[in-house]
């Protein structure tokens, strides 16, 4: 439990999520090849999965590869999905242990069939656990997500099984991937890089934002800690003033 004393644990964020970036460019400082920056962001997933679990955060989303990432050259691609068929597997009996369990947003239909079935294999195993829910977003962007989403709340009007007025906030939600999920309350990207990258685009809304210039491969347990740190310095007001949160 090194280093979380410090820590108000009624105040975590109960979803975190995180834009694991710069595994490429640690790698080329190391005058290494990009895919060894992304084994070695793998061990930081198992790291801030542990941290996760060991101090009480519900909820983890990670944006492990977008839509656009298909556009990569084909060998980091195709190395990419080995990666992550190998910790789906080897990881499937740690999330076991400690009551993980493991969800997905994104196209799925486009992950190699190898990988899909690794995944696939790994939700259903996990389906029971109530740990930690885990979920890795794969071939995800967020306007297409919001695209999917307004293409089945249109077939829903046209059937005649709801009318546009009905529309509202909720029912977006309600049809977005993330919809068994609370909003993130923090979301952390790594890297250095200020941008969110069409990631979650609708629930975070009022979600804290924490850039970081760590790189995702050196991104454990204590610079994870310092993020939450920093989280739980900040007043939360959800379009209320400072004044309204203390007379509550």
């Amino acid at each position: 439990m090194s280093g979380i004393s410090t820590f108000d644990l009624n105040h975590l964020p109960r979803h975190v999520a995180i834009i694991m970036d710069g595994n490429g460019r640690w790698a080329r400082q190391r005058r290494q090849p990009r895919l060894f920056g992304h084994k070695a962001g793998a061990e930081s997933v198992r790291k801030i999965v542990e941290t996760c679990r060991e101090i009480g955060i519900e909820y983890l989303t990670l944006y492990a590869f977008s839509s656009e990432n298909w556009r990569r050259p084909a060998q980091e691609v195709s190395g990419l999905m080995a990666i992550l068929k190998n910790f789906l597997e080897s990881e499937l009996p740690r999330m076991q242990k400690n009551e993980i369990r493991l969800m997905s947003i994104g196209d799925r239909q486009r992950l190699p069939e190898e990988v899909r079935e690794s995944l696939e294999r790994s939700i259903e195993a996990t389906s029971g656990n109530t740990k930690l829910t885990l979920t890795l977003a794969l071939s995800y962007g967020s306007r297409d997500e919001l695209v999917r989403a307004v293409k089945t709340i249109s077939t829903l009007c046209l059937r005649g099984e709801m009318v546009p007025d009905q529309i509202s906030d909720q029912t977006i939600t309600d049809n977005l991937d993330t919809c068994q999920m609370p909003d993130p309350d923090l979301l952390i990207r790594t890297g250095g890089e200020a941008r969110l990258s069409n990631f979650l685009l609708w629930q975070i809304s009022y979600a804290e934002i924490y850039f970081t210039e760590t790189m995702w491969p050196d991104f454990r347990k204590e610079v994870f800690l310092q993020a939450l740190s920093d989280y739980q310095s900040r007043e939360r007001r959800f379009g209320r003033t400072g004044e309204q949160l203390l007379s509550e």
